[in-house]
């Protein structure tokens, strides 16, 4: 592996499956209450430009399980870029911790963080991806499909962050996947244009969610307005809206479709209530996966430093 993870285009196809095999064994190791203190006396700086409840949730009481020490870092308290240089955060923050997860706006900000760090950085997300998230989705579809080749994941709803990561994803892994969003709202294209070129994935890009969920094993879906946009929710709100994924919607999908979401999620907006609590959604499950991953993403940043 790489030093830091940035995003899932870092790993190969081999360190993705190492990743979920290491994210398996800790699962059960978590679920028996079996003490597996891998990283004993290691600390975690968390720097939070955008505030979330998963995401520190989950690396704080990932790194305590694992035997460490988390500190949270709320955006009053670094400023990131603004008040103080990113470099120079990157180079004192690494003289005082063993690791370091950001979650932040810019992704150039945390491209600078990696490079001035000495110690391993750790995307928690950023405007451009967000790949703690999709390698715990990815796990999670393995855990009830039993595979992510030769399914069809179709992704519903703004072309963002998310959207990026699955299709760095299918860059890496050989996935069926339907991007599907309306026109003007679609993910990047040097992201898309590189994944085709990897020539591993069939990927489409589509404007008809009726289209796009025919034959689906998995409708993901993610909110209309991420963090930063909300002078623009209400007008997102009319152009999505036929993009709700809802219990009509599902009729065009397989009959045993599996339901995702990242969270938070504006219930009645992208998503029913119906569905979101309903037999098909396995929103829950991925949304504890993304402890038990990143537990083995840091695990494997710690073990590859050691080299």
């Amino acid at each position: 592996m790489k030093k830091d993870f940035l995003s899932i285009a870092d790993l190969t196809r081999e360190e993705i499956y190492e990743i979920f095999d290491l994210t398996r064994e800790l699962k059960e190791k978590t679920r028996r209450r079996e003490e597996h203190h891998l990283l004993k006396g290691y600390t975690l700086a968390m720097i939070f430009a955008k505030p979330s409840a998963r995401t520190r949730i989950s690396f704080e009481t990932g790194i305590y399980q694992l035997g460490g020490y988390a500190l949270y870092l709320a955006p009053t308290d670094i400023g990131i870029g603004k008040r103080e240089a990113v470099k120079d955060i990157a180079r004192v923050i690494s003289r005082y911790n063993n690791l370091i997860m950001a979650r932040l706006f810019d992704h150039a900000d945390i491209e600078e963080l990696a490079e001035y760090s000495s110690v391993p950085v750790i995307n928690g997300l950023t405007d451009y991806n967000h790949p703690c998230q999709i390698m715990a989705d990815a796990f999670t579809i393995l855990e009830h499909l039993g595979s992510l080749e030769n399914i069809k994941i179709t992704y519903v709803g703004d072309g963002n962050n998310i959207a990026n990561s699955w299709i760095n994803l299918a860059s890496r892994l050989p996935l069926n996947l339907v991007i599907c969003t309306p026109r003007s709202y679609e993910p990047d294209k040097a992201t898309l244009e590189n994944a085709l070129q990897a020539g591993l994935s069939k990927i489409e890009v589509i404007s008809d969610p009726v289209e796009a969920v025919k034959d689906a094993d998995v409708v993901y879906t993610d909110v209309w307005a991420s963090m930063g946009q909300e002078a623009e929710a209400e007008e997102r709100k009319k152009i999505f809206k036929p993009y709700q994924v809802n219990a009509e919607l599902l009729k065009h999908a397989k009959k045993e479709v599996k339901v995702m979401h990242c969270l938070p999620a504006h219930r009645g907006d992208e998503i029913t209530d119906e569905v979101l609590d309903g037999p098909h959604s396995i929103v829950f499950d991925e949304a504890e996966n993304r402890m038990h991953v990143q537990k083995a993403i840091m695990v494997k940043l710690v073990e590859n430093q050691k080299r």
